[in-house]
């Protein structure tokens, strides 16, 4: 098991994920068509070389999704009971075929749980960013996570 218990948490804590990821043409275009987005800045090589950005954007909800995806292994693997919410959420950069993206993970909250009390609420903030070190997206995730068994 790779996540931490609840008790082993501490507000501050912070975390450079090791796995860092490449971000593939494939990539993009098969998270766009299995979740239906058929935004021509995702899909169309001619329309996206019109716009502002000149190439293909790659869909933000994969952005997002790689961040967290990042950020499992060293957070809730294995001790995740629930992820209750994303807050806060924003993407101050683009990111393109091609960008490499690496995530960090500080902890920005603990609460016991009031239902639950075999876990407790860690809320994680993450951060995303590119090659260049630019800051490309940034969540609060709200996790429901394992205490330590007794």
């Amino acid at each position: 098991m790779a996540g931490r218990y609840w008790e082993d948490w501490t507000v501050g804590d912070r975390i450079e994920h090791e796995i860092r990821r490449t971000v593939t043409e494939t990539d993009n275009l098969l998270f766009s068509t299995i979740t239906h987005n058929p935004q021509p800045l995702h899909l169309d090589a001619e329309a996206a070389a019109a716009s502002e950005f000149g190439r293909v954007l790659v869909n933000g909800t994969f952005t997002f999704s790689l961040m967290v995806g990042l950020s499992v292994g060293d957070t809730t693997l294995g001790v995740l009971v629930a992820n209750l919410g994303y807050d806060k959420l924003v993407m101050p950069a683009p990111v393109f075929i091609g960008d490499t993206m690496r995530a960090s993970t500080e902890v920005a909250e603990l609460r016991e749980s009031r239902s639950r009390p075999t876990a407790g609420l860690v809320t994680f903030r993450h951060e995303l960013h590119n090659q260049r070190d630019q800051l490309v997206c940034q969540c609060l995730r709200t996790a429901l996570i394992q205490r330590r068994p007794a």
